[in-house]
């Protein structure tokens, strides 16, 4: 359920700047706190082109957005300087970053944009600690739909050592619970999951299929070893027969 401190960012992307606007306008009607924008899918456009098109979008509309910067899924990818640029538009309040290119949080950062600077969880691309320790505000992560308060620890921002150190102790634990969520093309393992442990998840968008057999019971099994079925009381069948 939505509360007054939860602000609510819809998704707003179309596959063209015209489109991405209307959704936006929509969101906008429809009581969107603000919008996250990533790059159009599929068409691979210049990075100049993709620049021009956030500032569009943002000069259409007075809705809070945010951008996700995400070349694994929609190839282009913003550099540093680019995304300053954007940040000076007032409508743009969040970042989320997805890039490989660990050295451009650092330079976004010690830019001090008057936006909200996140990343992915995807111990992958390996995110977390450079944004967190160089004054990052948080992540916007598929984990914590299983370990709800080891991604709040993980994401709050260090104001001292005893930040840092619960970031720490947190993250290393929940390492094998992060590798497995990105352990399948995203939302298929953290969905597959949710629905094992009795969670409300919605059906993935075929093609898309659920992981089931030895995949899946190896993330019950992370969520077990981690102690998270007693913690969070999640309702688990036997492994048996979700391994079979």
């Amino acid at each position: 359920m939505k509360t007054p401190r939860m602000p609510i960012f819809f998704g707003c992307t179309g596959n063209n700047t015209e489109a991405t606007i209307a959704n936006v306008r929509f969101a906008e009607a429809n009581g969107a706190d603000g919008a996250i924008l990533a790059a159009p899918a599929y068409i691979c456009a210049p990075e100049s082109d993709i620049e021009r098109f956030f500032l569009d979008v943002a000069d259409a509309s007075d809705l809070p957005l945010g951008i996700y910067n995400n070349p694994p899924r929609v190839k282009s990818d913003l550099h540093w300087e680019q995304l300053l640029r954007i940040f000076k538009h007032p409508n743009y309040v969040v970042h989320k970053e997805s890039t490989a290119r660990v050295g451009q949080v650092a330079q976004v950062l010690a830019a001090k944009p008057k936006v909200s600077v996140m990343c992915c969880d995807s111990p992958n691309l390996g995110l977390v600690v450079p944004t967190m320790s160089l004054g990052g505000h948080g992540t916007a992560n598929m984990t914590g739909n299983i370990a709800p308060a080891e991604l709040a620890t993980i994401s709050t921002p260090w104001t001292s050592y005893a930040e840092a150190e619960n970031f720490k102790t947190t993250y290393l634990k929940l390492l094998p619970l992060l590798h497995f969520t990105y352990s399948a093309i995203n939302p298929v393992a953290v969905k597959s999951l949710m629905k094992a442990l009795s969670l409300p998840a919605g059906s993935l968008r075929k093609p898309l299929t659920n992981l089931d057999g030895e995949a899946l019971a190896k993330g019950i099994r992370i969520v077990q070893e981690l102690g998270l079925d007693k913690q969070y009381g999640y309702k688990i069948g036997p492994i048996s027969a979700v391994a079979a």
